[in-house]
């Protein structure tokens, strides 16, 4: 099964976003995994769906938390995705 896909949502001056980028750090790296961050700026779609919720985090394209990361919630969602 591959890992989970995992993506922060972000944008520029976002004082949630360093502590965001931190959390996904912290739980992706103590579970092996990798992660990518995005800004909705360049994707209209994005900046309409997600920009009063931001910074954001997708596994699997679905949004598992916002705002505040809880790294406990996100470990166990991507504990569940690796277990299968």
């Amino acid at each position: 099964m591959p890992n989970p896909d995992v993506v922060l949502l972000t944008k520029a001056d976002c004082h949630l976003c360093a502590a965001a980028r931190d959390a996904v750090q912290r739980v992706t790296s103590g579970l092996g995994l990798g992660w990518t961050e995005k800004s909705i700026e360049a994707d209209p779609a994005l900046q309409e769906r997600y920009a009063e919720e931001i910074p954001v985090v997708l596994v699997d394209g679905i949004q598992r938390d916002f705002w505040k990361i809880d790294e406990a919630r996100l470990t166990r969602v991507l504990q569940k995705a690796l277990d299968g």
